[in-house]
Formats: C-alpha cells, sequence, structure tokens
C-alpha cells in the first residue's frame, strides 16, 4: 500500500488471484472483459492500475471520468478504455462524447438519440432491470428488443446488455443473469455485461462476458 492506496504489485496479485478465480467459474480469458471499478478513487489510482495492465476502467459519475482522463493524459496516459457504467443523464451525453469506449448503461429513448447526436456509432450497452427492483435503472425486459432496435436505428454499436443483480445479498442472483442471457440471445446481441465483486463467480456461470469489479482489486472504496 502507498499513500492509503494499493500499489502497482498489489493490484497485480490481486489481478492474478481473479483471473485465476474467473477461470475456476468457467470463463474464458480470451473472451471475457474485466472492468475495473475506479468510483471514489483518485487519478492516482487509475494511474496504478495502467501501470499493473489494466485498460478497461468503470466510472460512475460523468465528472469523475473526465477529470481522472485529464490528469492521466496530461501525465502521457493513452491507454484506458473508459467505460461509463453509472446511471446516464441525457445532459451528460454531451460532455462525456468522445471520451467513452463503452456506454454501458443506455436504458432510454432520450439517452439513445442524445449518444447517437453527439457522438454516432458509438458501442453501447442496453441496461435491463432484471430484478424488478423500483429503485433501480433499466428498462423494463419487455422494451428490451424495442430499445436495442432503436439504437441500431440511430446508427450505434449494440454490443449487448447489462444488468445489476439484486440489491439485497441474500436473494440469489442467477434469475436475474440468466434472465439477461435469454435476453440476448432473443436480441441476437453478444456481449453480457453482469456480475460484480460479491456476484461475479454466479454471474460467470449464467454467461456473463463481462464484469464490473472493484473492491477485489482495490480494496474497499474510501469515502465521498
Amino acid at each position: 500500500m502507498v499513500g492509503g492506496l494499493p500499489d502497482v504489485a498489489t493490484i497485480q496479485r490481486r489481478w492474478s488471484e481473479l483471473t485465476e478465480r474467473v477461470t475456476a467459474a468457467g470463463a474464458d480469458l480470451d473472451t471475457l472483459t474485466i472492468v475495473a471499478v475506479t468510483k471514489a478513487f483518485p487519478a492516482e489510482l487509475v494511474r496504478r492500475a495502467v501501470d499493473a495492465g489494466l485498460e478497461d476502467i468503470g466510472e460512475n459519475y460523468a465528472q469523475e471520468l473526465l477529470a481522472k482522463r485529464s490528469e492521466l493524459a496530461a501525465a502521457g496516459g493513452t491507454r484506458v478504455r473508459w467505460h461509463f457504467i453509472g446511471g446516464l443523464q441525457r445532459n451528460k451525453v454531451k460532455l462525456l462524447a468522445g471520451a467513452v469506449h463503452l456506454w454501458q448503461t443506455v436504458d432510454r429513448d432520450s439517452v439513445i438519440d442524445e449518444i447517437a447526436k453527439r457522438s454516432p456509432g458509438d458501442a453501447v450497452l442496453i441496461q435491463v432491470n432484471t430484478t424488478g427492483e423500483a429503485q433501480k435503472a433499466g428498462c423494463d425486459p419487455s422494451d428490451t428488443a424495442a430499445r436495442v432496435e432503436r439504437a441500431r436505428g440511430r446508427g450505434l454499436d449494440v454490443r449487448g446488455l447489462m444488468t445489476i443483480g439484486p440489491t439485497s445479498q441474500d436473494e440469489d442472483p442467477r434469475p436475474a443473469f440468466a434472465r439477461l442471457r435469454r435476453l440476448a440471445a432473443s436480441c441476437e446481441v453478444d456481449e453480457l455485461s453482469m456480475g460484480m465483486s460479491a456476484d461475479y463467480e454466479l454471474a460467470i456461470a449464467e454467461g456473463a462476458t463481462m464484469i464490473r469489479v472493484g473492491s477485489v482489486l482495490f480494496g474497499p472504496r474510501p469515502p465521498r
């Protein structure tokens, strides 16, 4: 640990341990994307993650992503593929246009239209609320096909679907993940972004091609 943050060697060790676990869960490291979530951590942590060999970084807030991207660019860092994984407001799309490798939380027609306007042809995932929890973002499963078609019709590169497992850790997340897999098959998309630090192994068992993890790599998130 350096300055309260894991150093490069620690991140590399934890990455190695993580890849062993995902392989044991049945994932193919040639096809699984691991997005390292750096929400609330400083840009220095992202720099160390990049130095450790990580390239896919997930951020939840527009201003935070842009500030870290700017700081890393000033230091010569260019290898990051930024994933936007937080609730996406239409008015933030203009700020993020050109900075995002993959928009993972696209769930409304207005957001689809704004991305198509501000950043034509970008890669997106359609977020689906597969748990039925009212407080969660994501379109209703019954609206998934319409969202996929609208995004395609607007010229966006629809890579697949994204979901968040149940809020309660007492609830089995596998039905929610299985539902996303079935929806992806019916919409003829390949990418399945599902599973976080607490449930990624179960997500992999249900077909995840992308997981989003933070604490298993970086430890507890600092208070905001």
